[in-house]
């Protein structure tokens, strides 16, 4: 009987072992990546000799801080990001790609996000071959993904706005309520899902902002959601 067992977990162990390089292999599909991209190349380079247009060019792009490529035009709170910490890694930019204002609430991207986590994993994978140091596993960067991960009950929550305004006492120490923005981004008048996927994407640690982080580690779902309604009611 012992033996059996033993056998058993031997066989589940060369069974596992011979599939890690299928699993190895399964970090996006880089030609179909390079046909998505042409609906970001009106506005980026990649390659040889890729220079800044609209947006910044993406060689080097993983690993590389958030609004740093020199001569490229980035909106404020892009560069408040990257000065806080952002840095573009799969992780940051699978949430980045699925929704750009996740990350960067006023970035100047106005593209609407690849809402197909395939696309994003192929893209991705283009891209990956014009950074520095590339890996193969899927668990490692720049090749580990991950996005804001909100179920679809939690977007269709209801805030209640004045609960929202009891809960925003510690967000006015820093926000101005009045919509003033004097080195602190205003969050009057935002977009109910733009303000909980944001929170939510500080609250993930996928917003790089210990300070948020730590607000928003302290706030039920409800609660996001009647600050959203709340602010989101301001003029």
């Amino acid at each position: 009987m012992i033996l059996g067992m033993k056998s058993f977990v031997f066989a589940l162990f060369v069974a596992c072992f011979l599939s890690l390089p299928a699993l190895a292999a399964h970090v996006g599909d880089a030609d179909r990546g390079k046909t998505i991209f042409r609906k970001c190349a009106s506005c980026h380079a990649v390659g040889e000799g890729a220079r800044n247009k609209v947006g910044p060019h993406l060689n080097g792009l993983f690993g590389r801080r958030a609004g740093s490529v020199e001569g490229a035009r980035y909106s404020a709170d892009m560069q408040r990001m990257g000065n806080d910490g952002l840095v573009w890694t799969s992780e940051t930019l699978e949430t980045y790609l699925e929704n750009p204002r996740a990350l960067v609430s006023k970035t100047r991207m106005s593209f609407r996000g690849l809402k197909d986590h395939a696309d994003r994993e192929d893209v991705l994978a283009y891209l990956r071959q014009f950074s520095d140091n590339p890996r193969d596993i899927p668990e490692a960067e720049p090749t580990a993904t991950r996005e804001v991960d909100l179920a679809p009950e939690i977007l269709a929550l209801e805030g209640d706005p004045a609960f929202g305004e009891y809960l925003a006492g510690e967000c006015v120490t820093c926000h101005q309520a009045a919509g003033g923005d004097d080195g602190i981004p205003s969050i009057t008048g935002w977009p109910v899902e733009d303000f909980v996927v944001a929170l939510h994407a500080y609250r993930q640690k996928l917003r790089p902002h210990p300070v948020m982080q730590m607000v928003t580690s302290r706030l039920s779902d409800e609660e996001i959601a009647a600050l959203a309604s709340y602010f989101n009611g301001l003029n």
